[in-house]
């Protein structure tokens, strides 16, 4: 969801291109959020703020563990508000089932070493046969991770430490990048913050570097602001997406295997209101790439969601398809 501030007013065109492509990111992220639609998630968003982060000190199945045992009766609060904290991976298993004795506690060896970056949620299916039915379990073990209260990988059987070791991974790093959330809210700032004023006044006048430069100044005094941080990354994108130029989709699919050239459609994308084309232009290059143009096809991704916001439906339909090109 884009916050109130004022990125998109445009700089100075180059020439005509130049214009109508920033016409276009005038429009692209101010598009609305279909506020019914996302009211339960916001919801849950809102609680997981004011709950504490998972610890991996909490004793391992207590609420707020690293290593939590889940009920129909609290499956709300520490798998789907706590989604909103830290991806959540769900073990369904039974005390009959050999393979689950195998797999949970390769599971629980690696929550604890997460150390509060991402929980694990365990649920005895014979148990809490409702959530087995809601979670359409067919097999178990089953894993099934959940990211901001949506469903976004899962596999079926016991696989060895290593495999189990490399899906924990993928997922932190396509999700919340492994950043484990501070106990104390943050305080918030002030409705009129006079510090914003210089980069509006900035982006008034078509500055977008002198705006760049006063929301990092604000950011640098306060890490945390809720507005200069967003608009700090849209400044930043107009930016990206005025220096490709109208040419860089061209110069982008004539160099299919240059992931640079990629990154900078992929900006281009997003400044002109295209986000879906954006994220599917990364998501290929992510396929079908390894090694350090994958990971930096990935970490562009990454920041994009950031630009676009998680509440935009778009985005959580994006980091389900990043986690399964990833594992």
């Amino acid at each position: 969801m884009i916050v109130a501030m004022q990125p998109n007013r445009p700089a100075a065109p180059r020439d005509p291109r130049a214009a109508a492509q920033q016409a276009q990111m005038a429009a692209s992220l101010a598009g609305a959020v279909d506020l019914a639609a996302v009211k339960a998630r916001s919801e849950a968003a809102a609680r997981a703020q004011a709950a504490p982060p998972p610890s991996a000190s909490t004793p391992a199945g207590a609420p707020g563990s690293a290593v939590v045992d889940v009920t129909e009766d609290t499956f709300q609060s520490e798998v789907l508000d706590r989604s909103f904290q830290v991806p959540v991976v769900l073990d369904l298993w039974a005390e009959w089932c050999g393979p689950c004795k195998q797999l949970s506690p390769v599971l629980e060896k690696l929550a604890t070493e997460g150390a509060g970056s991402w929980v694990l949620a365990k649920v005895d299916v014979d148990a809490n046969p409702a959530l087995a039915q809601g979670l359409r379990v067919q097999g178990i073990p089953a894993v099934k991770a959940v990211w901001q209260g949506q469903l976004v990988a899962e596999f079926t059987g016991a696989i060895p430490e290593e495999q189990a070791r490399q899906f924990v991974t993928e997922l932190v790093a396509a999700t919340s990048g492994g950043a484990v959330p501070g106990g104390a809210e943050a305080e918030p700032a002030e409705q009129e913050d006079p510090r914003l004023d210089e980069a509006e006044a900035a982006l008034d006048r078509g500055d977008l570097t002198a705006a760049e430069a006063a929301y990092q100044a604000i950011l640098d005094a306060e890490p945390d602001h809720p507005v200069a941080g967003l608009a700090l990354r849209q400044v930043q994108l107009f930016r990206r997406a005025e220096e490709a130029g109208p040419d860089a989709l061209n110069v982008a699919d004539a160099s299919p295997d240059d992931v640079a050239a990629q990154t900078r459609a992929a900006d281009l994308l997003l400044g002109t209101g295209n986000v879906d084309a954006a994220f599917d232009r990364l998501l290929d290059v992510i396929r079908r790439t390894a090694g350090e143009d994958r990971d930096l096809a990935r970490k562009h991704l990454v920041e994009l969601f950031g630009v676009v916001g998680d509440e935009d439906p778009r985005v959580g339909a994006a980091r389900r398809a990043l986690t399964l090109a990833l594992y």
